[in-house]
């Protein structure tokens, strides 16, 4: 398989309203259209014990509305959407979802109204691909820009991180990373190396309560949230000189991943979505200050 993204360039038929954590509503418009192309590839989709897909933020222009905790768009802006898949059935979920919507030309069906495809675009990379390009870089620094909600649950606890700790962003990726990829390219790192190694500068972050779904209460005889905690913001991670060749390698591999993956868990409900860049940095002795990087895009 190959991990895939998808970015989509969308414009509301009408002003409508939807709620700032919108992410829910994307992925039951998604999941619907692909159930008009293969249902049963939008039953695996949703049955998935592991994310088949990730959806990032929708981009763009939005408008101050007076219900509360909502947001609109207006018709005639234009909106951006990244769809990501890891998925063994990448070939079909990628089918599902460019048959409906641009064969047939299908909107996405949000609770308010109606969003149109005006642009499709899509890339890949091969595991292979990622390793292979992880490894021209000696001394990397990597930029993460946070973008949704990222919600990482500690171990089998309630508790989520409120803060983008290097052992829980890459633990997340690894875990993500070996659940999809070929037996040969599974990788084996330890979260007392990624913590010894490695070091977190958060330039800026915010904590947050995100909405992921919606259940009816029979005994309020409503729906009401489910409700998830996370972070947002920009994060940079570095490594210490004496960190092993093999565990860099392998996090800029995930750090590339991650555009595609998502990080943490509610990924097809549109949280954890990131933008990563790959420069080249100065390390750090190991319980050092963090030196100052350069060449990041």
């Amino acid at each position: 398989m190959m991990p895939q993204k998808i970015t989509l360039t969308l414009r509301p038929e009408a002003a409508f309203e939807m709620p700032y954590s919108e992410g829910y509503q994307l992925y039951s418009a998604l999941l619907g259209v692909m159930g008009e192309a293969d249902s049963a590839t939008a039953k695996h989709t949703h049955d998935s014990p592991i994310s088949s897909i990730s959806l990032g933020p929708l981009e763009g222009r939005f408008v101050r509305c007076q219900r509360a905790m909502h947001k609109a768009v207006e018709a005639g802006e234009r909106y951006g959407l990244a769809v990501g898949i890891t998925d063994q059935k990448e070939v079909e979920i990628f089918r599902s979802i460019i048959a409906p919507l641009v064969l047939k030309e299908r909107n996405l069906a949000m609770e308010k109204g109606e969003l149109r495809v005006e642009e499709l675009a899509s890339s890949t990379a091969s595991f292979e691909d990622l390793v292979k390009s992880a490894g021209e870089i000696k001394e990397p620094c990597l930029d993460f820009q946070f973008k949704s909600p990222t919600c990482i649950q500690y171990k089998n606890t309630k508790v989520f991180e409120m803060f983008p700790h290097r052992e829980a962003v890459f633990h997340s990726l690894l875990s993500k990373w070996n659940a999809v990829c070929p037996e040969e390219m599974k990788m084996s790192m330890e979260r007392d190396d990624m913590a010894r190694f490695m070091i977190e500068k958060p330039l800026a972050y915010e904590t947050h309560s995100i909405v992921v779904n919606t259940v009816f209460d029979k005994v309020k005889g409503h729906a009401r949230p489910i409700m998830r905690q996370g972070f947002t913001g920009r994060c940079r991670y570095t490594f210490a000189r004496n960190a092993p060749e093999g565990l860099r390698n392998g996090i800029v591999a995930l750090a590339k991943f991650a555009e595609y993956s998502g990080v943490g868990s509610s990924v097809a409900r549109g949280c954890g979505a990131v933008a990563v860049g790959v420069g080249v940095g100065v390390g750090v002795r190991a319980g050092g200050r963090l030196g100052n990087e350069k060449d990041i895009h």
